[in-house]
């Protein structure tokens, strides 16, 4: 009987001894689990990236106020009786 007990502490200990430090034990999973949340945030972000890219392209393909904004802002042209201001910002503090 006591022999019994012997081989039932040691599986338990090999049991043990797996699940905590073995092979896909707790330290691979809290490992896996990290990395898994790491890759969820980067791919939210890439599907919000996508999202604004994608309203983008339907704005440039439905008329012509996207692609006017886009040469105003990237490009800086401007219309040909229009007047182009541009304010720079001074020391608002100066003495």
């Amino acid at each position: 009987m006591r022999v019994f007990q012997v081989c039932l502490l040691c599986l338990a200990l090999f049991v043990q001894y797996r699940l905590w430090f073995g092979q896909n034990g707790v330290q691979d999973y809290s490992r896996l689990k990290g990395a898994v949340a790491t890759h969820q945030d980067t791919n939210e972000k890439l599907i919000k990236r996508n999202k604004v890219l994608k309203a983008d392209i339907e704005d440039l393909k439905l008329g012509l106020e996207g692609i006017e904004e886009r040469a105003r802002n990237e490009l800086g042209m401007i219309k040909p009786d229009e007047t182009f201001i541009r304010v720079l910002p001074g020391n608002q503090y100066e003495k």
